[in-house]
């Protein structure tokens, strides 16, 4: 099993009706874990790439009617190296 997270931004709050389908996809067989932060604005789900991919889990989400905005990048921006100063 290849656990793998992804972690996308969303618009407009979920309604009620958005929320039981965000629910439901919690028994997909695949999804981990599923964890919605509204004051983020983010869903992150946690699956299995065994069973699924990530475009299977955005193409989940979507039809839940979820205002998806984008994916956001788990990983913190890297910082640039310095140019080192060529050897005379």
């Amino acid at each position: 099993m290849t656990q793998l997270d992804v972690l996308y931004r969303f618009g407009a709050q979920p309604t009620e009706r958005e929320a039981m389908a965000l629910a439901r996809i919690r028994e997909v067989y695949g999804i981990r874990q599923m964890t919605v932060s509204e004051a983020d604005r983010t869903v992150r789900v946690e699956y299995d790439a065994t069973r699924l991919t990530e475009a299977i889990v955005h193409n989940l989400l979507r039809r839940t009617g979820l205002d998806i905005l984008e994916r956001v990048s788990l990983l913190p921006p890297q910082p640039v190296p310095e140019p080192t100063p060529a050897a005379a």
